[in-house]
């Protein structure tokens, strides 16, 4: 691996979209939903590539969590971006007609977890996030009714992810 294979990931995920909605009927983001997202164009008109600014609908798209101890929005824990409620899922629901909000970006045990009655579902793809955590990671499937299906991807034993584990090889160390 180089510098130019790098840059090649970065010149993909620079065009990669915001968001995507599936058979008009599930929404599909990274993090969670906007105060600032009115209507669906919005997210075509976001320039590309660009950086994740600190505040705004590209930030929320990024950054933004649900919060089942809150309606409405809040601010976030992680410093940047909103918490919002069951209340706002249901909401951005039904004005533009989607069933499900399918997102990322946060750690949850079983590789997925719903939420807001099973309008918003979290997956989260990586077992054993960072090697230090025992969560499993989940991919869903959709198939042409638009059921949604989910295969787990099991966490490995702990004792597997042992530092001195000598059946698996060590990451070198990083270089400072």
């Amino acid at each position: 691996y180089n510098i130019k294979m790098w840059k090649r990931f970065q010149d993909v995920f620079n065009v990669l979209p915001f968001a995507a909605v599936i058979d008009e009927k599930i929404f599909c983001v990274h993090a969670g939903l906007s105060p600032d997202l009115n209507a669906m164009p919005q997210i075509q008109d976001i320039d590309r590539p660009t950086d994740v600014p600190d505040s705004g609908l590209l930030c929320d798209l990024m950054w933004s969590d649900p919060d089942a101890d809150i309606s409405g929005w809040a601010e976030n824990d992680r410093g940047v971006s909103y918490t919002f409620g069951a209340d706002v899922v249901a909401k951005f629901l039904q004005k533009h007609e989607f069933d499900l909000v399918v997102r990322a970006h946060q750690v949850v045990e079983d590789g997925y977890e719903f939420f807001a009655d099973r309008q918003l579902v979290t997956i989260f793809t990586a077992p054993n996030y960072c090697g230090e955590f025992d969560n499993a990671g989940a991919v869903m499937a959709v198939d042409e009714s638009l059921m949604c299906s989910f295969r787990i991807l099991k966490p490995a034993d702990k004792k597997s992810l042992d530092k001195n584990d000598s059946s698996r090889p060590l990451t070198p160390p990083r270089k400072r």
